[in-house]
């Protein structure tokens, strides 16, 4: 049969469950978990159940049905696990057995009875009560791990977590993700806080922003492409240490490494510095891969990581100019800058001086060479408007970035607290868009005048929460991390 001509009978069983009275209740409310259950009697042989007779009520989808005339077999699966039911017409009023001739694969069904093994060993469920819950319309998706099409996965993602148990426990382990994170700030005296995402300026990254208009006030606005400037805003109010995980929205390209709406946890501590930062965020990546995997040494692809700290440190100058075969000097020249990107054909963004090209030639060279987890430091001053420059050198900032299996995992560093060299950076952030930097900062007077009110010398650090957990559940792509990712339109539509 056509999948269109099974859709069909399962409508016309639907019809025969309206007409009786039974289609969609609302009023079965399952006691117990599949997971719990098989946890509970696993040591639990054929006389153990039957002296205990406990009763269960559950309820789950049907994954698998074996017919056998006067009796059935179906295993229900709900979010712990799965379960088997038996059913068997002598013990069943002739209404419920009637109900089980409409069953299909798919469908979600509660059961109430008692626990027994069967002879091959399997935990069951006697059924002395069936219902059903909600009917599925459509065959499910055949041998859904060889599945080639992968946009289907992610287009329909509900039939993806149907079929596939893998995806439901990256998403289950995702949100043991953020729990850890959250344990781990509040732990060290963090206050969780939200800020807006619409916003009159999106600042705090280099992104060009989506824009969208309130109707009643009459206002153009912003979604967010960072929380940084609200969150040091509390910093001046007098939060000494804050964090925020939340979406940002950013208006750039798909790619296994970028979906336009996503996830960032962004902390800030007063009285700090970006080297205290590092092995915080060390202790952080190598706590979580603990309570994930029991250890610190976890599998990427092709892979090993050790996560356990400390972690390499490089410069990003020494490293570029040793891959590009310069000094490091040829980097602080704009002149020597641009002989050696057009050497090695790198193209850096409009406008760039020898800061950006410097950065540029970073991300050509060594960008994807580091795969075991790498602090780089050491950043231009120019591709840096947000932060404190160095005592030592003026040309680069207090900065770092972390990087693993060849691309950004974290950014971080010294905040900037000088008003007035902060309305500097943003004026030659406006020469630069003037030039043709479309993801250059804009101006943002307010927050000027909030530093104007004096901030506290402080440290902040950005991470991107779905390449973590791409790094933490060994993902190859974003859309793997994100339930519903941003797709293109389908063709034709």
């Amino acid at each position: 049969m056509s999948e269109d001509d099974l859709s069909a009978t399962r409508r016309a069983k639907l019809e025969r469950l309206r007409s009786s009275g039974v289609a969609y209740p609302n009023d079965f409310r399952p006691a117990d978990l599949a997971g719990d259950l098989q946890r509970d009697h696993e040591s639990d042989d054929v006389a153990a159940l039957e002296a205990r007779a406990r009763e269960v009520v559950v309820a789950g989808r049907i994954q698998a049905r074996r017919s056998f005339g006067k009796a059935m077999f179906v295993v229900v699966e709900d979010d712990s696990g799965r379960i088997q039911a038996y059913l068997r017409r002598d013990q069943l009023d002739e209404a419920t057995w009637d109900l089980t001739t409409t069953l299909d694969l798919g469908d979600w069904i509660g059961v109430r009875g008692t626990v027994f093994r069967t002879r091959t060993g399997e935990l069951t469920v006697q059924a002395e009560e069936l219902r059903l819950i909600a009917k599925c319309l459509h065959p499910l998706p055949e041998k859904w791990h060889g599945l080639s099409d992968v946009e289907i996965r992610y287009r329909q993602r509900y039939l993806d977590l149907i079929a596939n148990g893998e995806v439901r426990e990256t998403f289950r382990r995702r949100a043991t993700i953020l729990a850890g994170i959250r344990r781990f700030l509040s732990e060290r005296g963090f206050l969780e806080v939200e800020t807006p995402i619409l916003q009159t300026i999106a600042g705090g990254a280099a992104a060009r922003p989506f824009v969208t208009h309130h109707n009643t006030l009459d206002m153009t606005l912003q979604l967010r492409i960072a929380p940084e400037l609200f969150l040091k805003r509390l910093l001046v109010g007098g939060f000494s240490r804050v964090f925020e995980i939340g979406r940002n929205f950013r208006n750039e390209g798909l790619s296994t490494q970028h979906n336009p709406e996503f996830t960032m946890l962004e902390f800030y501590l007063a009285y700090a510095t970006y080297e205290d930062l590092l092995p915080l965020v060390a202790e952080l990546f190598a706590a979580l891969a603990q309570e994930l995997h029991g250890t610190t040494e976890i599998a990427y692809g092709e892979h090993r990581l050790d996560l356990a700290p400390p972690w390499k440190r490089i410069s990003l100058l020494e490293a570029t100019a040793e891959r590009a075969g310069c000094s490091p000097a040829d980097l602080r020249s704009d002149s020597t800058a641009q002989d050696v990107a057009r050497r090695h054909h790198v193209t850096p963004p409009p406008g760039s001086g020898a800061g950006g090209i410097a950065t540029a030639l970073f991300e050509h060279f060594v960008e994807p060479e580091l795969v075991q987890p790498t602090f780089v430091t050491g950043f231009p001053r120019e591709v840096s408007p947000l932060a404190r420059p160095s005592d030592a050198d003026p040309f680069l900032v207090d900065r770092f970035e972390l990087y693993a299996v060849g691309r950004e995992m974290a950014n971080g560093f010294s905040e900037l607290n000088d008003p007035d060299d902060q309305r500097e950076r943003f004026q030659a952030q406006l020469q630069r868009g003037a030039a043709g930097d479309e993801e250059s900062h804009p101006m943002d007077e307010d927050y000027v005048t909030a530093l104007e009110y004096g901030m506290p010398h402080a440290a902040g650090c950005g991470i991107g929460i779905d390449r973590l957990v791409m790094l933490l559940c060994d993902l190859p792509s974003i859309r793997d991390a994100l339930l519903f990712p941003l797709l293109r339109a389908p063709r034709g539509s």
